[in-house]
């Protein structure tokens, strides 16, 4: 995200590792980097008032305080932490301060999203579904998987309560459950499961009666994940190994770093489907579906995952600061995407960098 807000603007990076602003310096050397610890408000509103724009990009378990203040000092925001909060609890502190805050602005909540809220505006829709995984290339046993970031923040996934709708009810499932084969062109069969995934469109987007968001991994990842979960291996409370306090899931986590960490020239995939059904503006029963695979690019050595999902907040962003969204409040990107000159300023972003969504459609009886 730096590297390409950098090519048409002055960018500031801040972390609380100098080892990696280090690495992101040595990337490209007229940014800015700073040490910060985001949990010191005082000192990240003071530093982020220097700027026009602040992209929160912290880990989840940070982001919604993070969030918090930077609207309360003011500052215009694209956030990508994907907390487990409801974002939506900060429009009204958001409007209070005359903010943008852009949400949930990747992948998946992302660009599904941004998909969902154009053709919200242009059909009466039924049913929305979106499958989405990052995986390795090459699968390595057990798990088959690998991670840009960090194991914590996806046995999140596994472990949060998954919220779809069903005949216009909300139901609430355990993660990792109802699995499906689902094949895929230049991938073959994945499996999909249930995951916490449709968010803020749960509140947005009453109106639709059947929506529902899954996981994709390689068969079999699944069994390997339910096997440590169901072992306790994902708890939290602290347990006694040899007279010291171990909280499992900080065990596991360190322990699946290595196993789970991507290398960085390590080739993976994005493969996402969204499919829309509902009527049309002809009264014609309609499906709509947007296909994406993306692999590892070698010429920027930037992971698929980290362009995909990184180039839809530097989109986000571009987006405000061109001046084509200036809402105030707290806007998920289905708020964003109604708008049709938002969508195709986003499809157009993503397209310029090899990001391709492939549309297609057919009509059902």
């Amino acid at each position: 995200m730096a590297l390409d807000l950098a090519k048409k603007h002055t960018v500031s990076v801040t972390d609380l590792s100098q080892d990696s602003l280090n690495r992101v310096k040595r990337k490209c050397d007229d940014l800015t980097t700073r040490q910060l610890d985001v949990r010191d408000r005082k000192k990240l509103q003071n530093l982020i008032k220097q700027h026009d724009l602040v992209i929160n990009a912290v880990p989840g378990y940070l982001g919604f305080e993070t969030l918090r203040s930077i609207i309360e000092a003011g500052m215009n925001v694209i956030d990508i932490a994907f907390f487990p909060e409801n974002a939506l609890e900060l429009d009204a502190l958001a409007k209070e301060h005359k903010v943008t805050a852009i949400v949930d602005c990747g992948v998946a909540p992302g660009m599904d999203n941004v998909i969902l809220g154009h053709y919200n505006e242009s059909m009466k829709l039924t049913d929305f579904e979106c499958l989405v995984g990052g995986l390795p290339k090459v699968k390595k046993w057990p798990f088959c998987y690998k991670a840009p970031f960090s194991p914590m923040d996806v046995i999140e996934e596994y472990t949060r309560p998954a919220r779809y709708v069903e005949h216009g009810e909300t139901v609430v499932r355990e993660p990792l459950t109802d699995c499906e084969y689902v094949d895929f062109d230049q991938v073959g069969t994945l499996e999909a499961f249930n995951s916490d995934g449709l968010r803020s469109i749960i509140y947005t987007m009453p109106h639709i009666p059947n929506m529902k968001e899954k996981t994709l991994r390689y068969p079999g990842h699944v069994e390997y994940i339910k096997v440590l979960k169901e072992s306790g291996f994902f708890e939290t409370e602290e347990i006694e190994v040899n007279g010291k306090l171990v909280s499992p899931l900080d065990f596991t986590s360190k322990m699946l770093f290595k196993e789970w960490k991507l290398g960085e020239t390590e080739e993976e995939l994005t493969v996402m489907r969204v499919t829309l059904r509902g009527e049309n503006n002809r009264g014609e029963k309609e499906e709509v579906v947007y296909h994406l695979y993306d692999e590892y690019d070698w010429e920027t050595q930037t992971s698929s995952m980290a362009r995909t999902t990184g180039y839809t907040a530097t989109a986000a962003a571009n987006l405000f600061l061109e001046g084509l969204f200036s809402e105030t409040g707290v806007f998920p990107p289905e708020l964003v995407g109604r708008n049709k000159g938002c969508f195709d300023y986003f499809m157009n972003y993503l397209k310029e960098r090899d990001i391709h969504y492939v549309k297609s459609s057919r009509m059902l009886e």
